[in-house]
């Protein structure tokens, strides 16, 4: 099932916000689900990008709209959702690993309170954010679906990315504890832990010539990074009808990187 695909289950009428949608596993997550018959909210901190690929759904058919705003502020939130929802779907998508590219790699023992910050506010406070803004409309509603994008990072821990994996295992456990609270009002919450994956912002590692993307894949039982499309699937099915009585799960989607019972 990949971007050109639906959803696991008929979205028609259901109202999705995807977050960090203006490129990559993002874009990929939101044309699935207009695919399926959603209307999509695309944000994107860059509005370009939220209105470029939101023409890009409705070209091919679909509903979506440009929601351009900043995660780590909990205003503009409120805000899209009070102008754009309620909202039946979200998808926690956006994320900071440090940079526009490759994440920069620091032991802890190096680093500062400021240094952490960025990590916190996008990867787990941007998630508290969504997710605080949405529920009442869902619990209102009785049906929803939540779900939240992490890194292997937050499961198994980076060594000289703790801030990071600090604050990816955080927003699964914001994601679980929400589970636990609102699964009698129909809403499902679960977690998809991503290991490498191919993007424009990791585009560089995969080029011919840099060894980077080979010495990466030769951990991982699938020797390639992950794809778009390989998320998209995963949360077409979580969100659709074959997957309501999942809920609190963390999934790995990370080619066979960590195995476990």
């Amino acid at each position: 099932m990949g971007a050109s695909g639906s959803a696991e289950g008929d979205l028609a009428g259901r109202r999705a916000l995807v977050t960090g949608a203006g490129q990559g596993v993002g874009a990929a997550i939101a044309s699935m689900l207009a695919a399926a018959g959603a209307v999509v909210a695309i944000n994107d901190i860059d509005a370009g990008r939220a209105e470029e690929q939101a023409s890009a759904v409705r070209s091919t058919g679909g509903a979506a709209q440009a929601a351009p705003f900043d995660v780590t502020d909990f205003a503009q939130v409120v805000a899209v959702v009070a102008s754009s929802g309620p909202f039946d779907i979200v998808v926690n998508n956006a994320g900071n690993a440090g940079g526009a590219s490759w994440p920069r790699l620091t032991p802890f023992a190096e680093t500062e309170p400021a240094d952490w910050s960025p990590f916190l506010q996008v990867n787990l406070y941007g998630v508290m954010h969504c997710v605080r803004a949405v529920l009442p409309g869902m619990i209102a509603g009785g049906w929803g679906r939540v779900v939240t994008i992490v890194s292997d990072a937050g499961r198994v821990g980076d060594a000289n990315m703790a801030a990071y994996s600090a604050a990816k295992a955080g927003a699964a456990g914001l994601t679980r504890s929400v589970a636990r609270e609102v699964g009698r009002h129909g809403i499902t919450a679960n977690v998809i832990s991503l290991g490498h994956m191919r993007t424009p912002l990791t585009e560089a590692a995969w080029a011919d010539g840099n060894p980077q993307g080979p010495a990466i894949v030769r951990s991982y039982p699938i020797r390639r990074p992950g794809l778009p499309d390989d998320v998209a699937g995963l949360v077409g099915y979580l969100v659709g009808t074959g997957a309501s009585w999942i809920t609190g799960q963390t999934i790995p989607l990370n080619g066979g990187y960590s195995m476990a019972l």
